[in-house]
């Protein structure tokens, strides 16, 4: 499966070679991005990172757009320098003049969302409650203390747990 994205990034940089007439390094490509984002360029490392579930979920616009996308970054880093911004005007050309793409800056791609427990505080107000990460329980754990802004008392865990 990662052996049709490998020959797309080698096909966009084919492109990008015939319409700037010079030859670009390949970057390392990795598949080990998790979370919101679909393709991460980075730059100095000439590297470029993958989201594997949402290819497998959105695999005909992921390989059209994303890694176009991702590889038009460093295209742009390498012929503009690291002074530019990452989806100004020069990424924006090599989009549109290079892969003919709409220049996107996000994807739209359904993500699904991993349920968390949330670690429930409480203070002296009415309504004082606070679902804490399972890292700032540890952190209180640990000694950390938090306060309410509004009583000024430290939050306590009420013993309760909820997932989000």
């Amino acid at each position: 499966m990662p052996e049709l994205l490998h020959a797309r990034v080698e096909a966009c940089y084919r492109q990008a070679e015939d319409f700037f007439k010079r030859r670009f390094p390949r970057p390392e490509v990795s598949f080990r991005l998790r979370g919101l984002k679909a393709g991460v360029a980075h730059l100095q490392e000439n590297k470029l990172r993958f989201n594997l579930q949402l290819y497998r979920e959105n695999r005909e616009d992921f390989l059209r757009q994303t890694v176009a996308h991702e590889v038009a970054h460093l295209v742009a880093h390498q012929l503009f320098g690291p002074r530019i911004q990452p989806h100004g005007e020069e990424w924006q050309l090599i989009m549109r003049g290079v892969y003919e793409l709409p220049p996107h800056r996000c994807h739209n791609y359904e993500v699904q969302r991993r349920q968390v427990t949330r670690f429930i505080y409480r203070c002296a107000c009415p309504d004082g409650e606070f679902p804490f990460s399972a890292q700032r329980h540890r952190l209180v754990a640990q000694g950390r203390r938090y306060y309410c802004r509004r009583c000024k008392a430290t939050l306590v865990f009420s013993g309760e747990q909820r997932l989000e």
